[in-house]
């Protein structure tokens, strides 16, 4: 069983994405009720969420949103719902919800398959600062 506490949202991003990180970096600086946690998906929290949810790591290899009562969120829904989490104005983008989802997920799927190209990437996974650190799982 994952130690993930029920009122808590688990954000699983790519680890080595400078994109990735800095959206982490975004929801915790935005995170004003604090409703989020973060894993890698490199990590062995975020592996076991993908093993328990039959994840396959070659159509779905950058967010993922993991929460006991909602299950599982990928893609742009994901980014949509932590977008929604953090308040106004975030909250805002919900309105992107209207778009039909493979209308999203092909924009997100463009953005994913391109992130390393665009923003780079790290040579291991990014390590919280200790103030931070509680708010990261292994």
């Amino acid at each position: 069983m994952l130690d993930i506490p029920k009122d808590k949202k688990l954000i699983i991003f790519d680890g080595v994405c400078n994109l990735c990180i800095a959206s982490v970096q975004y929801v915790i600086k935005h995170d004003k009720k604090n409703n989020f946690l973060f894993t890698a998906l490199q990590n062995k929290t975020g592996l076991a969420i993908i093993k328990k949810h039959t994840i396959d790591t070659t159509k779905i290899d950058s967010l993922l949103l993991y929460s006991e009562t909602d299950g599982i969120s990928s893609k742009s829904t994901a980014a949509l719902k932590i977008a929604y989490n953090l308040g106004f104005p975030n909250s805002l983008m919900a309105v992107f919800f209207i778009i039909p989802r493979f209308i999203r997920d092909w924009v997100y799927d463009y953005i994913a398959k391109n992130r390393y190209q665009w923003f780079g990437k790290k040579q291991s996974c990014m390590v919280p600062t200790p103030e931070l650190k509680r708010k990261f799982l292994e």
